[in-house]
């Protein structure tokens, strides 16, 4: 049946491409396509998995074989065509014009279609997810919770809004900056602040979004909020991905990489915002409510309360290398503020800031994103964006770790070190070793999917929001034959 089902798929993807490139029936190429892929999708992941097994390892689409090789590069060509030859895609783009007439009134784009194909795929994936975990209610809950709001906030909303309110700005009302990255640049925050109150508020939600309502979610449940519960990105990585999340790296190298590239990427899109935003701002109220002292002032007092924060109050929560980067970069952005508040130069970093934007937009917005975090679902695991990369997942993974509630506790007297855990973590975490010392896991990549306490036989792990305080200590546990107690908690009054 498994094969039937797969032939079925093919064949609905197939119909797609040749319906397009044959300028056949428009309407009546996407219901058969569709209906064919939904069907083998679906199809095939209850024919896996009404048993509850996985053989992820035996597999070739899943265990880096021939299949996923094939795959990958098949998604890898599809994302260099989408993002930079969008013209090869014309015939099957056409295939759509009648659904994004009906829905936003105007015809198909490269990206209405990518947007199509993005929450088609989450929404079937999905339900595969949804049959495969039928048994644990969070997974349930987080699941639907993805597939809504990438359906109805980033799809369906959207295209409405554009045919209700011609041209607001949209995209993606879920997406924040940093990673919507260009969420304040100079035609944007134009066609907000021209769009009248509806505009000028959802201008307001996205800064309260960064200042406010993220920081205060996050304290309360962790990064998880977003990374597993709305994010699009995290929604592919855990419906489509799933099949590749025990292909992440655990290993020391990938955590020492990851630790510096994500907060690498978070940098360049710190300095490469201010620069655009300083870039059209003026030194008169002439077009803004704001001038360019007045944005570089702030700049400087967020800095400098956030280094006070980090090296001074946080500073135990730091490794030596991470306050001495932090330190680095303070010092590189308040330096450049400053030269900006005494010159008030035409470039702020010296370079054009639509340089420095293009640059973005290129390594990390397309490249990154796109084509490595997506492509190599089949050869990295599904979070290679995630992990390595996502601005987003860098700031909330630090308010995470300092100040969140949220952490895994481990029982490590259950413990039978089967490995499931870290086999299935997408973050490339070994799980495992925390729940064999009976530690509690709190890490700023932890996205709080779950899945490490769904696999688990013994209930060691538990998804818990509880108190900050002494999150990183050990609790009393019992490993193996020795008893190891954790003095703090013995002498804490």
């Amino acid at each position: 049946m498994k094969k039937i089902y797969s032939t079925l798929g093919i064949i609905g993807l197939a119909s797609l491409i040749v319906g397009g490139i044959l300028s056949l029936a428009q309407t009546v190429i996407l219901i058969v396509s569709f209906s064919c892929m939904t069907l083998g999708v679906v199809g095939y992941g209850y024919e896996l998995h009404k048993h509850h097994k996985n053989g992820v390892y035996q597999n070739k689409l899943s265990s880096r074989g021939f299949t996923a090789w094939v795959l990958g590069l098949i998604l890898c060509v599809f994302y260099i065509l989408l993002y930079f030859y969008s013209s090869y895609l014309e015939p099957i783009i056409r295939l759509f014009d009648p659904l994004s007439a009906n829905l936003s009134g105007e015809p198909a784009t490269q990206w209405f279609v990518y947007g199509c194909l993005y929450t088609f795929s989450i929404l079937v994936f999905g339900i595969k997810f949804l049959f495969k975990y039928r048994g644990n209610s969070y997974q349930q809950i987080r699941t639907l919770s993805v597939m809504f709001f990438q359906f109805i906030f980033a799809f369906f909303l959207p295209e409405i809004m554009a045919r209700l309110h011609g041209d607001i700005p949209y995209y993606d009302f879920k997406n924040i900056w940093p990673l919507n990255y260009y969420q304040f640049e100079g035609w944007r925050v134009k066609q907000f602040v021209s769009s009248g109150g509806l505009g000028i508020g959802l201008l307001l939600f996205s800064v309260l979004s960064i200042f406010v309502i993220s920081p205060i979610l996050t304290y309360k449940f962790g990064k998880r909020w977003y990374c597993s519960w709305v994010c699009g990105c995290g929604a592919l990585a855990e419906t489509a991905g799933d099949t590749f999340r025990h292909l992440s790296d655990k290993s020391v190298k990938a955590w020492k990489l990851e630790r510096w590239l994500i907060h690498v990427v978070l940098g360049f899109a710190i300095l490469m915002t201010v620069a655009v935003v300083y870039s059209y701002l003026r030194s008169d109220y002439s077009k803004y409510l704001i001038r360019r002292q007045d944005f570089l002032w702030f700049i400087l007092a967020v800095n400098g309360l956030l280094l006070f924060y980090l090296l001074k109050i946080k500073k135990s929560f730091l490794a030596k290398d991470a306050r001495n980067g932090i330190l680095l970069f303070g010092i590189l952005l308040g330096g450049f503020v400053c030269y900006g508040l005494i010159a008030e130069p035409k470039h702020l970093f010296l370079l054009q800031s639509e340089t420095l934007r293009k640059s973005y937009s290129f390594m990390i917005g397309s490249m990154f994103s796109g084509v490595v975090g997506t492509g190599f679902y089949p050869i990295f695991g599904s979070r290679v964006w995630c992990r390595f990369g996502c601005p987003m997942a860098a700031i909330l993974g630090m308010q995470q770790k300092l100040f969140s509630k949220f952490k895994i506790t481990t029982n490590g007297g259950q413990c039978i070190s089967c490995g499931n855990c870290s086999t299935y973590c997408e973050m490339g975490i070994d799980v495992k070793s925390y729940a064999q010392r009976g530690e509690n896991i709190v890490r700023s990549s932890c996205v709080g999917c779950g899945i490490c306490s769904a696999v688990c036989p013994r209930g060691v792990l538990r998804l818990e929001n509880d108190s900050p305080s002494g999150k990183l200590k050990n609790p009393l546990f019992m490993t193996g034959n020795t008893y190891s107690l954790n003095t703090d908690v013995l002498n804490k009054k």
